[in-house]
C-alpha cells in the first residue's frame, strides 16, 4: 500500500512497525506500546481525571488498536489513528459512567431503560452454576494457549499480579508483558466466541 509522502519520518517508522505487528511480531507490538503509552495515558487522564480509569482506558485503547491493526492505512500517521481510537473509547466510557449514576428516588423512563439500580449481590443456584461453568471453561481455554500466553494470563487474571510483578516473575520488559497480554486476551476472546453458546 502507498504511504502518504507527507508523513513524517517517525510516522513512516511507525508504519514499518505496524506492518511487522500485523504479521505477529511481538517486538513491534511492544515498541508501538512503548512509543505511545505515556502520551495516551496523560491525554486520557485529562479526560477522566482518575489515574486508575486512565490506566485501564490506555490498555483498552491499545487492545482495540492492536486487535484492528490490519485495518490501519498509511494515509495518516499511526499516532493519529491510535489517539482517535483512545478518544472515542474514552468518550464511550464517560457516557456509560454518567448513565450509571442514577438517583435512587428517580423514576423516569430513562431509569427504566437502564434497568433496576439495585440488585442483589448474591447469586441464585442457577447463576452460581453458570458462573462455575464459565470459570471452568475459561481455565480450559487458557490451558489451550501457547505456554508464554498461558503464563501471562494465569499470573494477571488468576493470581492478580501487577504488570511489574509479571515482568519480574517472567524476566520480561514491561512493554512486552503488556503487548503479549493484549494478544493473549484477543486469542481468548476468539476462542470463547466459538464456545459461548455452550454456557448460555
Amino acid at each position: 500500500m502507498e504511504i502518504n509522502p507527507n508523513l513524517s519520518e517517525k510516522a513512516k517508522q511507525d508504519y514499518k512497525l505496524v506492518k511487522l505487528a500485523a504479521e505477529g511480531d511481538e517486538k513491534a507490538y511492544a515498541e508501538l506500546l512503548h512509543r505511545y503509552k505515556d502520551a495516551i495515558y496523560y491525554m486520557l487522564l485529562k479526560m477522566v481525571n482518575n489515574k486508575s480509569d486512565a490506566e485501564d482506558l490506555t490498555i483498552e485503547a491499545f487492545g482495540k488498536a492492536f486487535k484492528n491493526i490490519a485495518q490501519y492505512t498509511p494515509n495518516y500517521a499511526f499516532s493519529t489513528w491510535l489517539f482517535k481510537i483512545a478518544t472515542n473509547n474514552c468518550i464511550d466510557f464517560i457516557r456509560k459512567k454518567k448513565g450509571n449514576l442514577v438517583s435512587l428516588d428517580q423514576t423516569t423512563d430513562e431509569q427504566e431503560s437502564i434497568g433496576a439500580p439495585l440488585q442483589s449481590n448474591t447469586l441464585d443456584p442457577e447463576e452460581d452454576m453458570i458462573k462455575s461453568q464459565r470459570i471452568s471453561l475459561m481455565r480450559s481455554v487458557v490451558n489451550s494457549l501457547k505456554p508464554r500466553y498461558k503464563a501471562l494470563v494465569e499470573l494477571r487474571y488468576f493470581k492478580e499480579y501487577s504488570y511489574d510483578e509479571i515482568a519480574k516473575e517472567l524476566n520480561l520488559p514491561i512493554g512486552t508483558v503488556k503487548a503479549q497480554l493484549f494478544r493473549a486476551r484477543e486469542l481468548l476472546y476468539n476462542v470463547l466466541k466459538g464456545v459461548k453458546s455452550n454456557i448460555k
